[in-house]
């Protein structure tokens, strides 16, 4: 979309004042036909269209040295942009969503908006289990084609991001502050990554700085760019249920990954499995489940094919590759602590106690190391907490 400088500021003004959220800006669009009109308007106009005057007086106090600010990080590196809704790269799934906001900042690839995208949010002081879960699960719907959305916090959703970036995927964060600000500090090299890879997006406008109150409005971006949710590991008061509450309201698919019902980690999981929330085990849980919107999503230009199934052979379109199409790695690759785990396993169904045991590793490290070798390929769950290796 070709829009003019005069409309793009027109929009970042209404967008900045005070009172002015998505529907407003939609009424003034409908009303005036631009932004830019609506602006330049009198007071005694924009009363006739039913804006009260202490919303006009806002309108024109923004100060233009803000909107410059916009304007200035817009044109001041490679690889930004500020997308309108009717812009192609705006993401369709998104704008679907009640109240989506009606521009978005957006650093690095704009065009992977509209990418198939799962997100992947959790607590943001997780165990060390739920840092393995969250990158093996990203790596591999990553590898498989999903784009892994998550808010660039500390914790799962670095740890998802970071797993989408190893298997040289897509992956987008969300964030509630503008982006000329990094929040939290720690994960800068990360958000460097994301932008070459990825994109970073938020509705708000440079010099936002962290506040409370917007982290939740950021989640409903989350799971409005995404066909389905998953929740990693969440506290009974994470904010990642909000993320999953918003999912369910917008018609999205949301997944839980259980745990110990010692472990307060898996609490929040729980709590949503029991509301509905999809029970996974593994990342071919969820390609699974997905698989027939991920077809209708892609228009059949990519088919992804669940593992197990049995496409006909009249398809002429390639499936993306899954665990089980892709080749294994070399038993030789694997490290000194997953090929401990796999001289202990036979085609006989043994516990997960017993290959402690056997092995001498940590309870922690085994549960990790069994997750990357199932995701790989090499072991298989049968239930029960028992193992096998794959012939």
């Amino acid at each position: 979309m070709n829009t003019t400088e005069d409309e793009l500021r027109a929009r970042l003004r209404i967008w900045r004042a005070p009172g002015f959220g998505a529907a407003a800006m939609r009424r003034l669009l409908a009303h005036f036909g631009t932004a830019a009109i609506a602006v330049d308007s009198s007071q005694a106009e924009l009363s006739k269209a039913g804006f009260k005057p202490e919303l006009t007086q806002a309108l024109q106090a923004v100060p233009e040295d803000d909107i410059q600010s916009d304007i200035d990080w817009l044109y001041g590196a490679e690889h930004r942009h500020i997308l309108l809704e009717e812009d192609e790269h705006y993401p369709k799934l998104l704008r679907a969503v009640r109240n989506a906001p009606p521009l978005l900042f957006v650093a690095g690839h704009p065009e992977q908006l509209n990418d198939p995208q799962l997100a992947m949010v959790g607590s943001r002081n997780p165990t060390k289990s739920g840092q393995e879960t969250a990158h093996a699960f990203a790596h591999h719907l990553a590898g498989n084609g999903l784009c892994i959305t998550s808010g660039l916090a500390l914790g799962i959703d670095a740890h998802s991001h970071q797993g989408a970036l190893d298997a040289q995927g897509a992956t987008i964060a969300v964030v509630a502050t503008g982006l000329d600000i990094i929040y939290p500090a720690r994960n800068r090299s990360l958000a460097e990554r994301i932008v070459e890879q990825g994109a970073i997006v938020s509705e708000y406008p440079i010099g936002v700085r962290p506040q409370a109150q917007n982290f939740p409005r950021r989640n409903r971006i989350i799971s409005g760019l995404s066909i389905g949710t998953l929740i990693v590991e969440a506290t009974l008061n994470s904010g990642s249920l909000v993320t999953a509450q918003h999912a369910n309201e917008q018609g999205r698919e949301v997944f839980a990954i259980p745990g110990s019902i010692h472990n307060p980690m898996a609490r929040g999981c729980h709590r949503l499995i029991r509301q509905g929330a999809k029970l996974v085990e593994t990342a071919n849980d969820i390609l699974e489940e997905l698989a027939p919107q991920l077809n209708a999503y892609l228009g059949q230009a990519t088919l992804i094919n669940p593992p197990g199934s049995n496409p006909s052979a009249s398809q002429t379109t390639t499936p993306t590759p899954t665990a089980q199409t892709q080749a294994k790695p070399a038993v030789e690759s694997l490290d000194e602590e997953e090929q401990r785990i796999l001289a202990a396993l036979s085609q006989a169904p043994l516990p997960v106690d017993q290959i402690i045991l056997q092995t001498g590793l940590t309870p922690e490290t085994v549960s990790s190391m069994l997750l990357m070798l199932e995701l790989q390929g090499y072991v298989t769950a049968c239930g029960g907490g028992h193992y096998v290796r794959c012939e």
